[in-house]
């Protein structure tokens, strides 16, 4: 059991955004990012430093690490500065009544800040690793005692990386249920309000799961219309690749997983993607040359691709484009709010490439 539960984790800190790969080249994206930096030594230790999320304002970080200072082998941790333009603090762990003496990590955060969902192998679960939530009343209180989610939402398996929807309304996850193969597959799990209970969950269908690869580490853009996660299957990078779907709007399907390429995805594992809730930033986890430990923190700005006709500059002809594909969902014009779109060409589109008007913009590779 040991043995088997120590494989699982290892799964847990590698890995995902999706794909659709022609003749070896990645699918052009109506958005690009920008080098990624490694967060440095106050956020990364010497051993493994995984499952970013940042608040709203930009002034929080969650993680776990296996760093040494922590009640068990693997805590929830959180670094915080006064303004985006400062440095992070010092790494402080969220203390024995969040962390147990064994696993706790994937954090997930409600969109007021009040109900923290994260994954342990805590005593009182159903299975090796279940899905726990903590609450307080205010932003200033402290966390109260983890709940498990339960035995109709947490598997007598593995039932980890919860991603709480911003209405407070959709729980996606992963979990190896079903036994190998898959042997990893992402789930989800609803309720009508927040003071309803979570319904049975529901395994996403395919092409977001596979059936022989491992699918996982579900994260849910701020807008509820794009989904993050990791996939081992072919048409990758490296062991490990960060994925993506997007959909028109929250209540319509996916569409086919796109896989985000470089530079996010090497030949390395990549792994637990978040985007920041302006949509700026990419963060995620792996383990490339220039890292501090075997598993870093890395982020990357992300920006829309603007210069809609690819001629080297933004200007009129541009937003021509965007007023010819008025009310559609074109999605080479649908660029606002930056950098994913809303699902329909309007004025958000006009106000980002506005931002933009008489850029020189190198091209898109």
């Amino acid at each position: 059991m040991k043995r088997l539960k120590n494989d699982k984790m290892k799964m847990v800190f590698v890995g995902i955004v999706a794909a659709l790969v022609f003749s070896g080249g990645y699918v052009k994206a109506d958005f690009t990012f920008g080098e990624p930096t490694n967060m440095g030594p106050l956020i990364n230790g010497e051993g493994v430093d995984a499952s970013p999320l940042i608040t709203p304002d930009g002034l929080e970080f969650y993680f776990c690490s296996d760093r040494e200072g922590g009640s068990g082998e693997v805590d929830l941790w959180m670094v915080s500065r006064l303004t985006k333009d400062d440095e992070w603090g010092t790494a402080v762990n969220l203390g024995p009544t969040i962390n147990g003496p064994g696993w706790d990590l994937g954090p997930s955060l409600s969109a007021d800040g009040l109900t923290l969902y994260f994954a342990s192998d805590r005593e009182g679960g159903s299975g090796d690793i279940d899905i726990w939530m903590a609450s307080r009343t205010t932003l200033d209180d402290s966390w109260g005692e983890p709940v498990s989610l339960g035995a109709h939402i947490n598997s007598v398996s593995l039932d980890c990386g919860p991603s709480i929807s911003p209405d407070d309304l959709t729980l996606f996850f992963y979990s190896d249920r079903l036994g190998e193969p898959p042997g990893g597959e992402i789930w989800m799990t609803t309720r009508q309000t927040v003071s309803d209970s979570w319904g049975p969950p529901v395994q996403l269908e395919s092409p977001i799961n596979t059936e022989v690869w491992w699918d996982y580490w579900p994260s849910l853009s701020a807008s509820g219309r794009v989904l993050l996660f990791v996939s081992d299957r072919e048409g990758g990078s490296g062991g490990e690749d960060v994925w993506m779907v997007k959909r028109p709007t929250a209540s319509e399907s996916w569409n086919s997983p796109v896989n985000l390429g470089l530079p996010i995805n090497m030949d390395t594992w990549d792994t637990c993607p978040y985007i920041s809730s302006d949509g700026s930033m990419f963060f995620f986890v792996s383990d490339r040359d220039g890292g501090h430990g075997s598993y870093d923190l890395w982020q990357a700005s992300v920006a829309p691709v603007v210069d809609l006709n690819s001629d080297g500059i933004v200007d009129a002809a541009d937003m021509c484009m965007i007023v010819d594909s008025w009310g559609t969902d074109n999605p080479l014009c649908d660029i606002g709010p930056a950098p994913f779109g809303d699902g329909i060409v309007d004025v958000e589109d006009l106000i980002v490439l506005a931002e933009h008007l008489f850029e020189e913009v190198p091209p898109v590779e």
